[in-house]
Protein backbone atom coordinates (compact mmCIF):
# COMPACT_ATOMS: atom_id res chain seq x y z
CA UNK A 1 0.00 0.00 0.00
CA UNK A 2 2.78 2.33 0.95
CA UNK A 3 4.71 1.47 -2.23
CA UNK A 4 1.68 2.24 -4.40
CA UNK A 5 1.23 5.60 -2.70
CA UNK A 6 4.93 6.38 -3.25
CA UNK A 7 4.64 5.56 -6.95
CA UNK A 8 1.65 7.86 -7.27
CA UNK A 9 3.56 10.68 -5.58
CA UNK A 10 6.56 10.16 -7.89
CA UNK A 11 4.32 10.16 -10.97
CA UNK A 12 2.53 13.28 -9.79
CA UNK A 13 5.90 15.04 -9.15
CA UNK A 14 7.19 14.17 -12.62
CA UNK A 15 3.97 15.37 -14.24
CA UNK A 16 4.11 18.63 -12.29
CA UNK A 17 7.75 19.14 -13.32
CA UNK A 18 7.02 18.58 -16.99
CA UNK A 19 4.05 20.91 -16.80
CA UNK A 20 6.16 23.60 -15.14
CA UNK A 21 8.82 23.31 -17.84
CA UNK A 22 6.17 23.58 -20.57
CA UNK A 23 4.66 26.71 -19.03
CA UNK A 24 8.12 28.22 -18.58
CA UNK A 25 9.00 27.55 -22.22
CA UNK A 26 5.74 29.11 -23.37
CA UNK A 27 6.39 32.16 -21.24
CA UNK A 28 9.95 32.57 -22.52
CA UNK A 29 8.76 32.13 -26.12
CA UNK A 30 6.03 34.74 -25.58
CA UNK A 31 8.53 37.15 -24.06
CA UNK A 32 10.94 36.56 -26.93
CA UNK A 33 8.20 37.16 -29.47
CA UNK A 34 7.27 40.41 -27.80
CA UNK A 35 10.90 41.59 -27.78
CA UNK A 36 11.91 40.37 -31.26
CA UNK A 37 11.15 41.23 -34.86
CA UNK A 38 11.62 39.04 -37.92
CA UNK A 39 14.07 40.67 -40.36
CA UNK A 40 15.40 39.49 -43.73
CA UNK A 41 18.77 37.73 -43.79
CA UNK A 42 20.73 35.93 -46.51
CA UNK A 43 20.48 32.15 -46.62
CA UNK A 44 23.64 31.93 -48.76
CA UNK A 45 26.71 34.01 -49.57
CA UNK A 46 25.85 36.87 -51.97
CA UNK A 47 28.61 38.40 -54.11
CA UNK A 48 28.59 42.06 -55.24
CA UNK A 49 26.51 42.53 -58.38
CA UNK A 50 24.10 39.70 -57.48
CA UNK A 51 20.45 40.44 -58.27
CA UNK A 52 18.33 39.18 -55.36
CA UNK A 53 15.58 36.60 -55.68
CA UNK A 54 13.27 35.22 -52.92
CA UNK A 55 15.10 31.88 -52.75
CA UNK A 56 18.30 33.67 -51.65
CA UNK A 57 16.62 35.17 -48.55
CA UNK A 58 14.85 34.13 -45.37
CA UNK A 59 13.52 35.73 -42.19
CA UNK A 60 15.03 35.45 -38.74
CA UNK A 61 13.91 36.70 -35.32
CA UNK A 62 16.07 39.58 -34.18
CA UNK A 63 16.03 41.37 -30.80
CA UNK A 64 14.16 44.66 -31.18
CA UNK A 65 16.87 46.60 -29.40
CA UNK A 66 19.60 45.25 -31.69
CA UNK A 67 18.04 45.60 -35.15
CA UNK A 68 20.60 47.37 -37.40
CA UNK A 69 19.65 50.52 -39.29
CA UNK A 70 18.38 49.87 -42.80
CA UNK A 71 17.19 46.31 -42.12
CA UNK A 72 14.20 44.88 -44.01
CA UNK A 73 11.18 43.04 -42.61
CA UNK A 74 9.44 42.41 -45.95
CA UNK A 75 10.94 39.97 -48.46
CA UNK A 76 9.01 41.53 -51.35
CA UNK A 77 10.84 44.85 -50.97
CA UNK A 78 14.14 43.13 -51.84
CA UNK A 79 13.00 41.46 -55.04
CA UNK A 80 15.40 42.34 -57.92
CA UNK A 81 17.57 44.56 -55.69
CA UNK A 82 21.31 44.27 -56.33
CA UNK A 83 24.14 43.63 -53.85
CA UNK A 84 26.77 46.36 -53.97
CA UNK A 85 30.12 47.01 -52.32
CA UNK A 86 30.98 43.84 -50.42
CA UNK A 87 29.98 40.22 -49.94
CA UNK A 88 26.87 39.54 -47.82
CA UNK A 89 27.44 36.31 -45.93
CA UNK A 90 24.94 33.62 -44.99
CA UNK A 91 22.93 34.66 -41.92
CA UNK A 92 23.84 38.35 -42.33
CA UNK A 93 21.06 40.93 -42.29
CA UNK A 94 20.22 42.66 -45.57
CA UNK A 95 20.81 46.40 -45.17
CA UNK A 96 19.98 49.30 -47.46
CA UNK A 97 23.59 50.50 -47.26
CA UNK A 98 24.81 47.24 -48.81
CA UNK A 99 22.49 47.42 -51.81
CA UNK A 100 22.66 49.34 -55.05
CA UNK A 101 19.98 52.02 -55.61
CA UNK A 102 16.56 50.76 -56.60
CA UNK A 103 16.28 50.13 -60.33
CA UNK A 104 19.96 49.21 -60.73
CA UNK A 105 20.66 46.32 -63.04
CA UNK A 106 22.79 43.45 -61.86
CA UNK A 107 26.40 43.10 -62.86
CA UNK A 108 29.64 45.01 -62.50
CA UNK A 109 28.26 48.47 -63.30
CA UNK A 110 25.89 48.32 -60.32
CA UNK A 111 28.69 47.98 -57.76
CA UNK A 112 30.75 50.99 -58.91
CA UNK A 113 30.27 53.78 -56.33
CA UNK A 114 29.22 57.25 -57.52
CA UNK A 115 32.20 59.26 -58.73
CA UNK A 116 34.29 56.17 -59.46
CA UNK A 117 35.07 54.37 -62.70
CA UNK A 118 36.16 50.92 -63.88
CA UNK A 119 39.13 50.48 -66.21
CA UNK A 120 40.66 47.24 -67.51
CA UNK A 121 44.31 46.53 -68.27
CA UNK A 122 45.89 43.62 -70.09
CA UNK A 123 47.21 40.99 -67.69
CA UNK A 124 49.56 38.06 -67.84
CA UNK A 125 51.20 35.83 -65.25
CA UNK A 126 53.57 38.61 -64.21
CA UNK A 127 51.04 41.46 -64.16
CA UNK A 128 48.50 39.28 -62.33
CA UNK A 129 51.02 38.17 -59.66
CA UNK A 130 50.84 34.54 -60.81
CA UNK A 131 47.05 34.51 -60.55
CA UNK A 132 46.83 35.56 -56.89
CA UNK A 133 45.13 38.87 -57.74
CA UNK A 134 41.38 38.31 -57.41
CA UNK A 135 38.24 40.46 -57.12
CA UNK A 136 38.44 42.37 -53.86
CA UNK A 137 42.25 42.50 -53.80
CA UNK A 138 44.12 45.77 -53.32
CA UNK A 139 47.04 46.50 -55.63
CA UNK A 140 49.62 49.15 -56.49
CA UNK A 141 50.11 50.03 -60.16
CA UNK A 142 53.71 50.30 -61.44
CA UNK A 143 54.91 51.41 -64.87
CA UNK A 144 58.23 50.62 -66.57
CA UNK A 145 59.11 53.35 -69.07
CA UNK A 146 61.82 55.95 -69.83
CA UNK A 147 62.47 59.20 -67.99
CA UNK A 148 63.20 62.65 -69.46
CA UNK A 149 66.77 61.54 -70.22
CA UNK A 150 65.55 58.47 -72.11
CA UNK A 151 66.84 56.18 -69.37
CA UNK A 152 64.78 53.20 -68.11
CA UNK A 153 62.79 53.76 -64.92
CA UNK A 154 60.23 51.77 -62.92
CA UNK A 155 57.84 53.83 -60.81
CA UNK A 156 54.75 53.17 -58.68
CA UNK A 157 52.10 55.57 -59.96
CA UNK A 158 48.99 54.49 -58.00
CA UNK A 159 48.47 52.80 -54.63
CA UNK A 160 45.66 50.89 -52.90
CA UNK A 161 43.55 50.31 -56.03
CA UNK A 162 40.59 47.93 -55.68
CA UNK A 163 40.32 45.03 -58.13
CA UNK A 164 36.71 44.71 -59.31
CA UNK A 165 37.09 41.71 -61.59
CA UNK A 166 39.61 39.39 -63.21
CA UNK A 167 38.72 38.57 -66.82
CA UNK A 168 34.90 38.27 -66.77
CA UNK A 169 34.77 37.03 -63.18
CA UNK A 170 33.74 39.39 -60.35
CA UNK A 171 33.24 36.70 -57.68
CA UNK A 172 35.29 37.10 -54.49
CA UNK A 173 36.74 34.71 -51.92
CA UNK A 174 38.23 32.33 -54.45
CA UNK A 175 41.03 30.23 -53.01
CA UNK A 176 42.50 28.86 -56.24
CA UNK A 177 44.98 31.10 -58.14
CA UNK A 178 44.03 31.66 -61.78
CA UNK A 179 45.97 33.43 -64.52
CA UNK A 180 43.65 35.69 -66.53
CA UNK A 181 43.87 37.90 -69.61
CA UNK A 182 42.60 41.15 -68.06
CA UNK A 183 42.15 42.84 -64.69
CA UNK A 184 39.48 45.50 -64.04
CA UNK A 185 40.30 48.19 -61.47
CA UNK A 186 38.12 50.69 -59.62
CA UNK A 187 39.57 54.20 -59.94
CA UNK A 188 38.52 57.82 -59.95
CA UNK A 189 38.67 59.80 -63.23
CA UNK A 190 42.15 61.21 -62.50
CA UNK A 191 43.54 57.77 -61.76
CA UNK A 192 41.93 56.42 -64.93
CA UNK A 193 43.81 59.05 -66.95
CA UNK A 194 47.12 58.09 -65.31
CA UNK A 195 46.61 54.40 -66.07
CA UNK A 196 45.69 55.12 -69.69
CA UNK A 197 48.80 57.26 -70.15
CA UNK A 198 51.05 54.79 -68.35
CA UNK A 199 50.04 51.82 -70.50
CA UNK A 200 50.61 53.87 -73.67
CA UNK A 201 54.20 54.82 -72.76
CA UNK A 202 55.39 51.68 -70.97
CA UNK A 203 54.59 48.33 -69.42
CA UNK A 204 52.24 48.04 -66.45
CA UNK A 205 52.66 45.71 -63.48
CA UNK A 206 50.41 45.16 -60.46
CA UNK A 207 51.77 44.74 -56.94
CA UNK A 208 49.58 42.81 -54.53
CA UNK A 209 49.36 44.34 -51.04
CA UNK A 210 47.84 43.52 -47.66
CA UNK A 211 44.36 45.09 -47.34
CA UNK A 212 45.26 46.14 -43.78
CA UNK A 213 48.29 48.10 -45.00
CA UNK A 214 46.96 51.64 -45.35
CA UNK A 215 50.31 53.45 -45.48
CA UNK A 216 51.14 54.96 -48.88
CA UNK A 217 54.84 55.23 -49.71
CA UNK A 218 56.19 57.91 -52.06
CA UNK A 219 59.21 56.66 -54.02
CA UNK A 220 61.55 58.24 -56.56
CA UNK A 221 61.43 55.20 -58.81
CA UNK A 222 64.22 52.76 -59.64
CA UNK A 223 66.80 53.37 -62.38
CA UNK A 224 69.69 51.35 -63.81
CA UNK A 225 72.20 53.22 -61.64
CA UNK A 226 70.23 52.13 -58.55
CA UNK A 227 70.66 48.49 -59.56
CA UNK A 228 74.41 48.90 -60.08
CA UNK A 229 74.91 50.89 -56.86
CA UNK A 230 74.88 47.75 -54.74
CA UNK A 231 77.64 46.13 -56.83
CA UNK A 232 79.85 49.23 -56.57
CA UNK A 233 79.35 49.27 -52.80
CA UNK A 234 80.50 45.65 -52.53
CA UNK A 235 83.66 46.41 -54.48
CA UNK A 236 84.39 49.44 -52.31
CA UNK A 237 83.98 47.42 -49.13
CA UNK A 238 86.20 44.66 -50.51
CA UNK A 239 88.99 47.09 -51.34
CA UNK A 240 88.79 48.83 -47.97
CA UNK A 241 89.00 45.48 -46.12
CA UNK A 242 92.24 44.36 -47.92
CA UNK A 243 95.21 44.72 -45.50
CA UNK A 244 97.85 47.20 -46.63
CA UNK A 245 101.32 45.78 -47.45
CA UNK A 246 103.79 46.21 -44.65
CA UNK A 247 106.59 48.72 -45.36
CA UNK A 248 110.04 47.16 -45.69
CA UNK A 249 111.94 46.97 -42.45
CA UNK A 250 114.85 49.38 -42.39
CA UNK A 251 118.19 47.70 -42.69
CA UNK A 252 120.66 48.35 -39.88
CA UNK A 253 123.05 51.14 -40.76
CA UNK A 254 126.57 50.09 -41.51
CA UNK A 255 129.35 51.60 -39.49
CA UNK A 256 131.23 54.23 -41.36
CA UNK A 257 134.69 53.23 -42.50
CA UNK A 258 136.57 55.99 -40.65
CA UNK A 259 134.82 55.53 -37.34
CA UNK A 260 136.97 54.46 -34.39
CA UNK A 261 135.86 51.83 -31.98
CA UNK A 262 136.91 51.51 -28.39
CA UNK A 263 137.64 48.12 -26.84
CA UNK A 264 137.77 46.83 -23.30
CA UNK A 265 140.00 43.97 -22.33
CA UNK A 266 138.56 41.61 -19.72
CA UNK A 267 140.76 39.05 -18.01
CA UNK A 268 139.07 36.13 -16.22
CA UNK A 269 141.61 33.91 -14.67
CA UNK A 270 143.94 32.83 -17.45
CA UNK A 271 141.47 33.64 -20.25
CA UNK A 272 141.25 36.93 -22.05
CA UNK A 273 138.24 38.34 -23.94
CA UNK A 274 137.85 41.51 -25.98
CA UNK A 275 134.65 43.60 -25.98
CA UNK A 276 134.21 46.63 -28.21
CA UNK A 277 131.60 49.38 -28.28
Amino acid sequence: MKSSRALVMIFFSLFAGVLAVWFAARWVSAQASENATAIVVANQNLDPGTQLTPDMLTQMAWPKGAIPDGAFTDLKKLDTRVVAGSVIYKGEALLEAKLAPEGSAGGLSSIIPPGMRAISIHANEVVGVAGYIQPGSLVDVMVNTKDQNEKPISKIVLERILVLATAQDDKRDQNKPKVVSAVTLQVDPTQAEKIDLARSIGTLSLILRNPLDKVDTATDGARKDDLMAGDALVKTVALSSTPASSPPKPKPAKAQGGAKTESVEVIRGVQKANSSY
